[in-house]
């Protein structure tokens, strides 16, 4: 009898440390699998946990112009240098990218923007558009221009690419609304998406926004206008409170109201540019700037003055050319540089 109340016993201690083992196993095993479930994959491949989702990024409309390159080692590397600024620095947006090119351009200018996304590890979008068919696109507006904004036929800014800004909300897709476009002779030192807070501060009737031309070449062409009228301050630079004109190197484009602007179509139609360079006794050579500027003359509120230290340009001809002793006064930019502009093929300088 003991050996069977000593056998039950066993067997009881054996069934219940079963039962507790299995229970003790089920339990493991449901908290396992709630961990896992926890951190699954998202079905867009991300994690559930709300420290690893990003927010993305602003995507910010640049342009530039990359024609005439084959052979042409400067433009080569202006296109390298103002690109790999530019991406290098965009930490905050998204940049998308439209060059305006020829056939042989496009080619190199897909090898140069390769390399910049190779070395730079960091993504671009970039789409291209043929010089040819824009200008065809444009042939009324670039006529209306040329004849008061290029110097001797042939020359650099007669050539009709330089007009073609004017147009921009024409050329780009109607899904863009605000765009800014550089000359490729620039270097950015600064995130690009600060460039593109500056919209916000335009005012109600802004179309454009350029920054200040830094040399006296307006007053130069304007001599006979501010002979006639020596009261006016266009021309003066804004040191003494004139306005000394604008530059083209960096612009912003308000394209939505462009669109929609009953006024523009009639300011750049031919027989209004013409009666307006009339007005200001103005022969110009250096092509929309030229426009731009006569249209800040006239119509200030369509034209908005970012900070000089946006577009700081180098060129110091002007200094060489009658105007030395002014030159300073134009040539006055306070603040941190933000895009150096090595215009009259000035060297940048290193940084």
């Amino acid at each position: 009898m003991r050996v069977l109340h000593k056998v039950l016993f066993n067997l009881i201690l054996l069934v219940s440390f079963l039962v507790v083992f299995y229970v003790y196993n089920i339990s493991d095993s449901l908290l396992n699998r709630n961990s896992d479930e926890t951190m699954a994959p998202a079905s867009d491949g991300s994690k559930l946990s709300s420290s690893s989702v990003s927010t993305p990024k602003e995507e910010v409309n640049i342009w530039c112009i990359f024609t005439k390159a084959a052979g042409n080692a400067s433009m080569k590397y202006k296109l390298l240098t103002f690109t790999h600024s530019l991406v290098e620095n965009a930490n905050s947006v998204m940049i998308s990218l439209h060059v305006i090119v020829d056939t042989s351009s496009q080619r190199i200018a897909q090898e140069i923007l390769q390399s910049v996304k190779d070395t730079l590890k960091k993504d671009i979008k970039i789409s291209f558009y043929d010089v040819n068919q824009i200008a065809k696109d444009l042939k009324s507006l670039v006529a209306a221009m040329q004849p008061h904004f290029s110097s001797q036929p042939g020359s650099y800014y007669s050539d009709s690419l330089f007009f073609l800004s004017l147009g921009l909300h024409r050329i780009a897709p109607v899904s863009m609304s605000r765009a800014a476009m550089f000359d490729i002779d620039t270097k950015v030192l600064t995130d690009v998406g600060k460039l593109f807070e500056l919209f916000e501060s335009f005012g109600n009737d802004t179309l454009f926004a350029l920054a200040p031309e830094l040399s006296p070449v307006y007053r130069h062409v304007l001599y006979l206008y501010r002979s006639k009228n020596p009261s006016s301050k266009i021309g003066d630079p804004i040191a003494t409170g004139g306005f000394p004109g604008l530059n083209s190197g960096v612009i912003l484009f308000a394209l939505d109201r462009l669109r929609n602007s009953p006024m523009y179509p009639h300011l750049v139609h031919a027989f209004n540019v013409t009666s307006l360079t009339k007005k200001y006794s103005f022969k110009g050579h250096l092509g929309d700037q030229d426009f731009y500027t006569l249209l800040g003359f006239e119509h200030p509120e369509l034209v908005s003055v970012i900070p000089c230290n946006w577009n700081r340009q180098l060129c110091t001809w002007w200094s060489d050319h009658g105007y030395r002793d002014v030159m300073p006064q134009y040539a006055q930019c306070e603040g941190k540089v933000h895009v150096w502009h090595g215009n009259c093929n000035t060297p940048i300088p290193v940084t």
